[in-house]
């Protein structure tokens, strides 16, 4: 097991990332989305479904307008609906739909982050320290440090995916392989060095290569400020090649499935056995998956629920 890259990570941090070299090959931590708007609709739906709690209560910060699917006003609920969670035993994902910096929150989906006229100009201002677009950033940036903040404050780590997706040329942080791996380095000393925050585990995310997305190696940004790896899937691509890619990329750190809709059946933890976690999307997980095929996962004994994880050995 390698340290958190984070510098002086807490205590509970140490034990998360643990929990994900332990788990690592031996199970799969099962995990569950939630939009701001609904609470803990979601996680809820797959309790009422299964019988069983998923360990991951995944959160997103907010990007969008009161009363919308992922509004800023819904925030204080929503963290502290993720220190509940905590509490119970859950793990914590955060999300970060971050606003291209030319815009102000909040913004729609479509618009405000996916988004394909941010030029490549701009992107090298917004990581030029002086820069307009680089104070708009860092602005942006220490909005999210005060909501991680509140997080750390209660004791919670967090599983920290900034900038997911990265591969694709659909979010405005994306597409641009050799920015993108700056953008990560300056949004790490930013919430570590700037804002000392010591609850995150750090996720690298990208999505599967497969459509319009771009093979994942280029954007990595590196071993020492990424602590475990993950990949985004949907329409059951779970092709071989993109798990072997972040096992190698990862030189043995955690690998999870960072968002996904159709679950991943036996066939494929048969094949792809150190899948550490996964968290299932809003939606997509009753549109691509059968009633029948959730709950055979959530029973399969490979795989681990809230309740079941404290009576286990892993």
């Amino acid at each position: 097991m390698r340290p958190p890259v984070t510098p002086g990570a807490s205590p509970q941090t140490e034990e998360l990332l643990e929990l994900l070299y332990r788990v690592s090959g031996r199970g799969l931590l099962s995990g569950q989305h939630n939009q701001p708007a609904h609470g803990s609709q979601w996680t809820e739906q797959l309790v009422a479904l299964t019988g069983r709690t998923p360990v991951v209560w995944g959160l997103e910060l907010g990007f969008s307008a009161p009363g919308t699917l992922d509004a800023v006003d819904r925030r204080s609920a929503n963290l502290a609906e993720a220190v509940a969670w905590h509490r119970r035993g859950a793990i914590i994902a955060v999300t970060w739909h971050a606003v291209c910096p030319v815009d102000d929150e909040p913004v729609d989906f479509q618009s405000g982050i996916q988004r394909d006229d941010f030029t490549t100009a701009q992107y090298e201002q917004m990581l030029t320290p002086g820069s307009r677009l680089h104070e708009r950033w860092t602005a942006q940036v220490d909005v999210a440090a005060g909501l991680l903040r509140r997080l750390a404050d209660a004791g919670v780590p967090v599983l920290w995916r900034p900038y997911h997706e990265m591969n694709g040329p659909w979010f405005w942080w994306g597409a641009r392989p050799e920015g993108f791996k700056r953008l990560w380095r300056q949004l790490f000393e930013r919430l570590t060095g700037h804002h000392g925050l010591t609850n995150l585990v750090w996720v690298w995310n990208p999505n599967s290569a497969y459509g319009s997305a771009a093979p994942v190696a280029p954007f990595y940004p590196g071993g020492d400020v990424v602590d475990a790896l993950a990949t985004d899937t949907y329409g059951g691509h779970y092709e071989q090649e993109h798990y072997d890619v972040l096992r190698q990329l990862g030189e043995g750190r955690p690998v999870g499935i960072g968002e996904c809709g159709a679950l991943p059946g036996d066939d494929v933890l048969a094949k792809q056995p150190c899948w550490a976690w996964f968290m299932a999307w809003p939606t997509q997980v009753t549109q691509e998956n059968t009633a029948e095929r959730i709950r055979a996962l959530y029973a399969n004994p490979h795989v681990h629920t809230l309740e079941s994880l404290r009576h286990r050995a892993i």
